[in-house]
C-alpha cells in the first residue's frame, strides 16, 4: 500500500477518535493565554501516542516532534491554535460549550483536534516516511500580541529549525470535503486603534460653554478616511475601520470625552507603518483645530500573511493528489488578520482553508458567530490532508 491511501485509510479508521476530540475541546473552550485545560487534553493525548513533547511554551503552548527515518533530512511544521472567543454559544447540541461565555467560534476546536488525528497517522506510519514533523500547538491566535509571536521568541522554530509550516482554518463558505488557497499575500496585517477624543463637557442646551467631542468625534472618524481614500497607493489594499464609539453623556449631557475604537490591515508593512503616523497626526490635529485634543494610540498587531509561492504551488498539487482536483479552490484575498503571519514572515509558509460548511444540513453560520459549527467528517480531511503534506515527497 503507498503512503497517500495508508494516510487516507488512518483519517478514517480514527475518524470518530478525531470527532469525540473535537467535541470535548468545543465543550470546554479556554480564551487566550489561559488554555490549560486544553494543553493538558493535548499533552495527554499526546503522551498515549508516544509523541516527544515539550509544555509550557507561550505559557500554554506545545512543542512535539515526530520523527520518521533519517529524522536529520528534512524538517517541516504544522500549527494548530487552541485558544476560544468571549461569545456565549448558541447551538443546542450535546457539545455545546459549558463554559459561560467562551466558545470554539473560530474553529480552534478543530485545528487542534485535526492535528491530534495528523500526529497519530504519523506516528502509526513514522517507518515509512523521511525526516522530522515539528508540531504547534499555538495558544492565542486571537489575542494580541498572538501566541505565535511568543512561540518563535521562546524557540518553537529551533531546534530542529523547519524548513516550511502549515496551517489550515475552517471555512464555512466552503463545502465540506474541499479545501482552498491563495498564493502570495493572502490575509492582511491587522492593528488597533484606539483614539481618546477630549474636549470640555457640560449641559447640551448650553453648547457655547463647552467644547464638544462628540462632535469632534465626528469629523475626526470622516478625516482618517482619507487615509485609505487619499494618502494610500491604490495598488496597495487597505481599510481603516471603526467599530466602537462610547459617549457616556446624555440627552442633555455633554461628556469631557469619546472613546472610539478601530482596526487598520493592509499589504504593505512600508506603508503600514506610515499610515500609523499619519492616523495619529490626523486624529491629532483634527481635534486641535476645533478647540479639543485627542490621544491617539495605534497598537501594532499581526502583520499580513505571505503565502510562499513555491510551497502553495506544492501545496495545491499534493492537495489534488489526496483529494481530487474538483476538490481544491483558489481563493480571494481577505482582509482578515491570522497570527500565523509571523511564521509565514520569517520561513516558507502556507495557510490554506479546509471547507466545513454544508448547507444541505443547515451548516452554514459564519464564524465568530454564536451559532458557528461544522460539518464533522472535515475533521477526516483536516487530518489526512495535512499528515499527507507533512511527509510527501516528489
Amino acid at each position: 500500500m503507498d503512503l497517500r491511501q495508508a494516510i487516507h485509510d488512518l483519517a478514517t479508521r480514527y475518524h470518530a477518535d478525531v470527532v469525540a476530540w473535537r467535541r470535548h475541546l468545543h465543550a470546554n473552550p479556554e480564551l487566550a493565554f489561559n488554555e490549560h485545560q486544553t494543553a493538558a487534553f493535548v499533552s495527554e493525548r499526546l503522551t498515549e501516542m508516544g509523541i516527544e513533547h515539550k509544555t509550557g511554551i507561550a505559557q500554554t503552548g506545545i512543542v512535539a516532534h515526530i520523527y520518521g527515518t533519517d529524522p536529520d533530512s528534512r524538517v517541516v511544521a504544522l500549527r494548530g491554535d487552541m485558544d476560544a472567543l468571549p461569545i456565549l454559544e448558541a447551538n443546542d447540541v450535546p457539545y455545546r460549550s459549558r463554559n459561560e461565555g467562551i466558545m470554539h467560534a473560530c474553529g480552534h476546536d478543530v485545528h487542534t483536534s485535526s492535528l491530534l488525528g495528523t500526529a497519530r497517522i504519523l506516528q502509526e506510519l513514522r517507518g515509512q516516511w523521511r525526516g522530522t514533523v515539528k508540531l504547534l500547538f499555538q495558544p492565542s491566535e486571537e489575542k494580541l500580541p498572538g501566541g505565535a509571536s511568543v512561540m518563535i521568541s521562546e524557540g518553537a522554530l529551533k531546534n530542529p529549525a523547519p524548513q516550511q509550516i502549515w496551517g489550515q482554518h475552517v471555512h464555512p463558505p466552503l463545502q465540506v470535503g474541499k479545501i482552498g488557497m491563495k498564493s502570495g499575500p493572502y490575509m492582511a496585517s491587522a492593528d488597533e486603534v484606539y483614539l481618546t477624543v477630549k474636549g470640555r463637557g457640560g449641559h447640551a442646551a448650553i453648547p457655547q460653554d463647552v467644547i464638544d467631542p462628540v462632535v469632534i468625534s465626528a469629523h475626526v472618524i470622516l478625516a482618517l478616511q482619507q487615509v485609505v481614500a487619499r494618502r494610500s497607493d491604490p495598488t496597495i489594499p487597505g481599510v481603516l475601520s471603526f467599530g466602537k464609539v462610547t459617549a457616556n453623556g446624555a440627552t442633555n449631557v455633554i461628556p469631557g470625552e469619546v472613546y472610539i475604537e478601530g482596526t487598520f490591515r493592509t499589504f504593505d508593512e512600508k506603508w503600514r507603518m506610515e499610515a500609523h503616523d499619519l492616523i495619529r497626526q490626523i486624529a491629532t490635529q483634527t481635534a486641535r483645530a476645533m478647540g479639543g485634543d485627542c490621544d491617539a494610540v495605534v497598537e501594532v498587531g499581526y502583520p499580513f500573511v505571505d503565502n510562499d509561492p513555491a510551497l502553495t504551488e506544492r501545496t495545491r498539487q499534493l492537495a489534488i493528489a489526496y483529494l481530487g482536483e474538483e476538490n481544491v479552490v483558489n481563493l480571494p484575498m481577505r482582509m482578515t488578520g491570522e497570527d500565523f503571519a509571523f511564521y509565514s514572515q520569517v520561513l516558507p509558509g502556507c495557510f490554506y482553508r479546509l471547507g466545513t460548511g454544508n448547507p444541505a444540513k443547515g451548516i452554514t453560520s459564519p464564524i465568530h458567530t454564536a451559532t458557528f459549527d461544522i460539518d464533522e467528517d472535515a475533521l477526516r480531511v483536516g487530518a489526512g490532508l495535512m499528515a499527507w503534506l507533512a511527509v510527501a515527497e516528489y
